[in-house]
């Protein structure tokens, strides 16, 4: 019998498993993927959010600052990488003066204590690349970037290792409550626990409705993005967002932790089926809306495009804690600012299983600390050397991504940490290999060599990219430019 079963290896769910791993639990992670963070937690904008822009009235509001708050001692202790850059809402129009005023009220509400609003000379100082029309900004000095589904992944590490059970490719197709505990069905197996968490994303108001009657909807709302080649991000020092509107925070330009520039999304509701892909027209316009923040972006240095999908609830709001059922909890609807409160959220499912009679006793053993896999202050060889190194025979320092210059040893490293890797994009996520300009046409084919080897042909999920599994579209950098053109 577990003492907690968590549904869902996003950012929230591992969030919660790591969180509640401190204590002598028995816990388990299910999972309908092949690995964790592959929902909203892999493709979103990365933005460790100030906790301004959500209203105090929302429980989003109030737990933004909470979570980001702690980023700095998780990173700390986790090692998955975050940059308190700071971030700046612009606007070329001084009518616009009172909107921002009200958004520094709410995030003093919020418990924010680094807001402030700057004219255009001190907006200027900050960031002479931006739109030398640019009037007024609210700077939030500890807002920051972070690298999302690395942060996933060392919380799903450090969880494993303070003894969380984590079953992948475990869909739940039903829950049933019998006598005070909960069975979680999956095709794998059944797990009996006595309380269940639905971290679930999209499908968290499904797995909801399996023990509670109907009480809300989840709505996805796609944004598409445009990523630069490394080191573009040093066009901009900090987060740059335009005036919010009512479909989100609108478009940001941005550097992401590892130097490549991000800009977008956009925000479309969907209805019925959707899919991951990238459509030409839609990134033309998020480009030509980030040149109202700095018309200095190259075209040419794009690399990739990609979608997320958030998860919007029928409250427009977090929907967290307990639900209909005792013992069953809810973290539903985690939009935006989902990955920056996602330690406060974890914080805010322990206390209400205390609540409910869970008895959290500290484990003298628990280990907080993770060692890093991608270590940012490396220093980047001459391409010349990269490829040299990149013709050695299979060992330990054969350069097997030229682009972002990762070594087999470090590939090696990051397989055999505790949560099974069986797609290269698996090893991509944990490396950055294949994240470069050529977008893994030199290095995924040694990729999979590894693979068969530390892991074995007959537990690789396949050789395909997530994409190509998924079967979406993505815009390639001729049509993109083609697209600007029209």
């Amino acid at each position: 019998m577990l003492d907690v079963c968590i549904i869902g290896a996003g950012v929230v769910g591992l969030a919660a498993a790591r969180r509640l791993s401190r204590y002598r639990l028995s816990i388990a992670v299910v999972e309908k993927e092949a690995d964790v963070a592959m929902g909203a937690t892999k493709a979103n904008s990365a933005i460790v959010h100030g906790g301004y822009a959500e209203s105090h009235e929302k429980l989003k509001g109030r737990l933004c600052y909470q979570g980001r708050r702690q980023f700095a001692q998780l990173d700390r202790e986790l090692h998955f990488g975050f940059d308190p850059i700071g971030s700046l809402v612009i606007t070329t129009d001084p009518a616009d003066l009172p909107k921002l005023r009200a958004m520094e009220e709410n995030g003093k509400q919020n418990g924010l204590p680094d807001l402030e609003i700057l004219g255009r000379e001190k907006i200027l100082e900050l960031e002479p690349n931006l739109n030398p029309q640019a009037a007024y900004a609210l700077w939030c000095r500890g807002a920051g970037v972070c690298s999302p589904y690395e942060m996933a992944i060392a919380l799903g590490e450090n969880a494993v290792k303070n003894g969380v059970r984590l079953l992948l490719r475990s869909p739940v197709t039903a829950i049933r409550r019998e006598e005070g505990a909960f069975t979680v069905v999956t095709p794998r197996g059944e797990l009996r626990s006595r309380f269940v968490i639905n971290c679930a994303g999209l499908e968290s108001a499904r797995v909801d409705q399996m023990v509670n009657p109907a009480a809300f909807s989840i709505r996805p709302r796609t944004g598409e993005y445009i990523l630069f080649a490394r080191g573009t991000g040093s066009l901009l020092n900090t987060v740059v967002f335009q005036m919010p509107s009512k479909m989100g925070k609108g478009i940001l330009v941005t550097p992401t932790y590892h130097g490549n520039l991000l800009l977008g999304p956009d925000a479309i509701d969907q209805e019925g089926d959707f899919d991951r892909g990238t459509h030409p027209e839609r990134l033309a316009a998020i480009y030509r809306q980030g040149c109202l923040t700095t018309g200095k972006m190259d075209p040419a240095r794009f690399i990739r495009s990609f979608a997320g999908v958030r998860a919007v609830s029928s409250t427009d709001d977090f929907i967290v804690g307990a639900g209909g059922t005792p013992g069953f909890l809810n973290a539903a609807g985690i939009q935006s600012p989902g990955l920056t409160s996602s330690p406060a959220i974890a914080d805010l499912l322990a206390e209400e299983l205390a609540a409910q009679g869970l008895p959290l006793e500290e484990k003298p053993d628990y280990d907080p600390f993770r060692e890093p896999v991608i270590r940012r202050d490396k220093e980047f060889l001459p391409m010349k050397e990269a490829m040299a190194l990149a013709q050695l025979p299979p060992s330990p320092e054969r350069m097997v991504c030229r682009c972002e210059q990762v070594r087999e040893r470090e590939i090696v490293d990051a397989i055999h940490r505790g949560i099974p890797v069986v797609t290269v994009d698996g090893v991509k996520r944990r490396t950055r290999a294949s994240m470069g300009f050529c977008q893994g046409n030199f290095c995924r084919p040694r990729i999979l060599e590894i693979l068969r080897r530390e892991v074995g042909e007959d537990h690789l999920l396949d050789d395909l990219t997530d994409v190509q599994r998924e079967g979406a579209r993505r815009v390639t950098r001729e049509e993109f430019l083609a697209a600007l053109k029209d």
